[in-house]
């Protein structure tokens, strides 16, 4: 592996880019988006386990029974670990796609991709049918972060991109919010079916959004954002080539650590709510609208806590090491869960959780932009989604496993509270201080 003598890189004060903001509202709404499509197969997971589901009909003449598919643990998590599979193959070409054509033409297509898919589990009768949908929802879906956290590292100077990121990055919880408040309801009244297809009406109108508004900067305009970057890049860098940089591997292991835990907390806590204190469908969405709204404050905290550290007198990079340890250690607590008998206290420390998570995550992807050049951020982001998906693909059916045999999902959060500094000692190994590496060929 090798390392390009650090760039000298100074920090102005930049002017505010007209647009950045707008910019930045619509990777919100796109991501919202992303994780409600996401997220309906695992609220819906309790009644497809069973045989048969009595509806709640609102309009008469509809039907009061609906056939389901008797999902097993062991079926699920491979359902989740063939999402994960599709998702690293997605990721691959995603990147570049977002690279090739930028993020005006490359965002739209993945869009339409998992949107499509999305709407798709309608259609199906089995486990199996589960599974193709789940694929392609996978190669869909793994489009969104390649192409926001590209378009942040345009519109948005070092020193604000993690509070971007933690902004548009919140849409995650925004969308796991919005799910358990919008799929029980309609699972009762409508069908599961139905609920699919809920959630795949807000994506077409997100598109024309997004294809009307969105712009490149343009190159004059690097000036106002107050970065500038020296040695100026030299010929484009293989993709591949990327990959002989310390930092790359840095980024790339920290997602493939941390980022199963996020989903196991996506896919699983409405099960884990479920078994563990009996909660119904009708149940589950308090709990876990608490848990991922309070998601919410820690995307958007965790974002700003750089700047934060940046006041008591910190530097740019050691304040987005010290906020990731900060977020490292709050989850700490999560490993008590499993034997937790208290419904509420386990939402409590699962809220500390999942907003530190996003903390987390919001200073991690904009350590991409922090050790590389932009052109090539939407390929280095790729390559940290496809270890984030190869690590569910791995976890996912350890996991199915370990609660069908065992009944226990002590061992889950005994990693998930363990996994984060681990990872943080692993990114200071390889990337000590966050140095730059410079693509050049």
């Amino acid at each position: 592996m090798k390392d390009s003598p650090e760039a000298t890189e100074v920090f102005a004060d930049p002017l505010a880019l007209p647009g950045r903001w707008t910019v930045c509202a619509m990777l919100f709404v796109a991501t919202t988006i992303n994780y409600m499509d996401r997220q309906v197969l695992a609220y819906l997971k309790p009644v497809l386990a069973q045989s048969t589901i009595h509806l709640a009909p609102l309009l008469p003449g509809w039907p009061t029974v609906e056939k389901s598919i008797s999902m097993s643990e062991v079926q699920y998590g491979n359902i989740v670990g063939v999402f994960s599979i599709a998702y690293a193959l997605g990721v691959i070409f995603a990147g570049r796609l977002v690279d090739k054509l930028g993020c005006r033409k490359g965002y739209p297509i993945v869009t339409g991709l998992w949107s499509l898919a999305a709407m798709g589990h309608a259609l199906v009768h089995s486990v199996f049918g589960f599974g193709v949908a789940r694929f392609f929802l996978g190669l869909g879906e793994s489009g969104n972060f390649p192409a926001a956290i590209k378009a942040t590292a345009e519109w948005f100077p070092a020193s604000k991109r993690s509070l971007a990121t933690g902004i548009f990055n919140s849409g995650a919880c925004v969308g796991a919010i919005l799910a358990p408040a919008i799929v029980p309801w309609v699972a009762l009244h409508f069908g599961w079916r139905a609920s699919f297809l809920t959630t795949g009406v807000f994506s077409a109108s997100w598109i024309v959004w997004w294809s009307l508004k969105y712009r490149t900067p343009r190159e004059s305009m690097e000036w106002s954002r107050g970065v500038v970057i020296a040695p100026p890049p030299g010929p484009p860098l293989a993709w591949w080539k990327l990959l002989g940089f310390r930092q790359t591997w840095g980024f790339v292991l920290g997602k493939f650590l941390t980022d199963p835990v996020w989903w196991f907390l996506l896919y699983w806590l409405p099960g884990y709510f479920s078994s563990r204190f009996s909660l119904d469908l009708s149940h589950l969405g308090l709990p876990l609208i608490v848990i991922y709204g309070l998601s919410t404050v820690g995307s958007v905290c965790g974002g700003w806590l750089p700047d934060g550290y940046v006041w008591l007198g910190m530097g740019l990079k050691p304040a987005r090491l010290a906020a990731m340890l900060t977020c490292a250690c709050l989850i700490v607590p999560i490993g008590f869960v499993g034997g937790l008998h208290s419904e509420w206290g386990a939402v409590a420390l699962l809220s500390l959780a999942t907003a530190a998570h996003q903390g987390w995550s919001a200073n991690l992807f904009t350590t991409v932009p922090d050790m590389f050049p932009h052109e090539y951020v939407g390929t280095l982001v790729s390559f940290g989604q496809v270890a984030a998906a190869l690590g569910l693909a791995i976890f996912a059916p350890i996991a199915g496993h370990i609660l069908q045999f065992t009944h226990s999902y002590a061992p889950l959060f005994l990693y998930s509270a363990s996994a984060y500094l681990v990872a943080l000692m692993v990114l200071r190994t390889l990337a000590p201080g966050l140095k730059r590496a410079m693509a050049q060929g």
